[in-house]
């Protein structure tokens, strides 16, 4: 029973990435039809980020009044019924409409389930299941291009979309006597898990939160500015055709995609803090590597970022149990969902600006600082909690 829960675990890791670049695939098509400027995409962009914000900050309270599995249920239908409409929208107004489920189907799922698997499941688990994510991310364009290909439209992309994701609620609903309570303590302190959700204020009060959500939300936003601008600075300061840009950026999830298959088993020798730790060398290393006068810096550098980032993403969620105690890792880590979001809405923009009215060359700059930021605080919470941070993942 054990392996069939994570199983349907692993496949709503996969769900969650479905829908994350399918805006992105379809948007060229999209924006014609309706007859709005190709910028509008970041109007739709904002909406679901805010939705996946809020409901995030909710994940404590609906997790601990429904558990786990009954809010992952209910978030993939959300995100089914938004999608579906998504498909039948013939304007924009609907699609800012739509967006909201689609935002808040997002969120609590995805705190909910990382903290589920930080608490019950090893480290090893944790990166492979996000490397499912990047492998649902892979294939929500893939069928997008094979609707808009076959003739049936960006409407028939999502509406196939929708379809796995109403197929996976089915599922959900039918395995959620599969979720059974687990004992409600943390592994390392003992401590019961608290009736009452916690508040902002409460979680902000808590030693090293501040620390851990500035890293939380420096990582994303280093990690979504690279996706969104490598295309640009390979283009603007490189010189290379738009095609070919676009190829050697795409190296950046592939080394995602392939570092977090590979830190799972690095996880079952190192702990959490220690494959942060080597993620941030090896990404300070990548960005390092892009200011290199070589032609092959930009493919071996866009590589290498990705690869760094992989580990720390699921590292950092995994060890929050440990560093604050089960009792709190369900609003914490709700708080850090929340915070990554902001980071990957506000941070690529500002970027924008400066390669606006400044130089697209700067990139890797910017980057090395929001990766030195991260470092740094994350080097402050482990001071707090040293202890926690060098105990192996179970």
């Amino acid at each position: 029973m054990i392996h069939l829960l994570l199983a349907i675990i692993y496949l709503s890791f996969i769900s969650l990435g479905l829908p994350d670049s399918l805006l992105g695939a379809a948007w060229p098509a999209m924006y014609t039809q309706f007859g709005v400027p190709v910028s509008y995409a970041g109007i739709l962009s904002a909406i679901i980020a805010v939705g996946t914000i809020v409901s995030s900050l909710q994940s404590d309270r609906l997790t601990r009044r429904l558990g786990t599995g009954k809010v992952t249920a209910l978030s993939v239908a959300a995100t089914a019924l938004a999608l579906f409409g998504f498909s039948q929208s013939r304007s924009f107004f609907l699609l800012c409409l739509w967006a909201v489920p689609y935002g808040l189907g997002a969120g609590s799922v995805d705190a909910s389930l990382n903290n589920y698997v930080a608490l019950h499941y090893a480290s090893r688990h944790m990166s492979w299941l996000h490397c499912m994510w990047g492998l649902g991310a892979s294939i929500g364009p893939y069928v997008m291009g094979l609707a808009l290909t076959g003739g049936q439209g960006w409407n028939g992309g999502y509406r196939y979309i929708a379809l796995l994701q109403i197929l996976l609620t089915a599922i959900l609903l039918c395995s959620l006597s599969l979720w059974k309570k687990r004992p409600d303590t943390d592994g390392a302190s003992g401590t019961a898990v608290s009736e009452s959700p916690l508040t902002l204020r409460d979680i902000w009060c808590i030693p090293g939160t501040k620390a851990i959500m500035l890293t939380f939300f420096c990582y994303c936003a280093a990690e979504q500015t690279t996706g969104l601008w490598a295309g640009s600075y390979l283009t603007l300061h490189w010189g290379l055709a738009p095609e070919t840009a676009a190829s050697f950026a795409s190296l950046f999830y592939v080394g995602i995609t392939a570092g977090r298959a590979i830190s799972g088993f690095l996880t079952i020798k190192w702990n959490d803090a220690q494959m942060v730790r080597l993620g941030e060398g090896i990404t300070m290393a990548g960005i390092l590597t892009l200011l290199l006068p070589f032609g092959a810096a930009p493919r071996v550098g866009l590589f290498l970022i990705g690869l760094g980032c992989a580990p720390i993403y699921p590292c950092i969620i995994h060890a929050t149990p440990r560093y604050f105690g089960a009792d709190r890792s369900q609003a914490i880590i709700g708080v850090q969902m929340a915070c990554a979001y902001a980071g990957t809405c506000l941070m690529p923009p500002v970027f924008g600006l400066i390669a606006q009215h400044i130089t697209v060359a700067l990139l890797p700059i910017y980057l090395l600082a929001l990766v030195a930021v991260m470092a740094v605080t994350h080097e402050v919470l482990l001071q707090k909690y040293g202890r926690s941070g060098n105990s192996r993942g179970k």
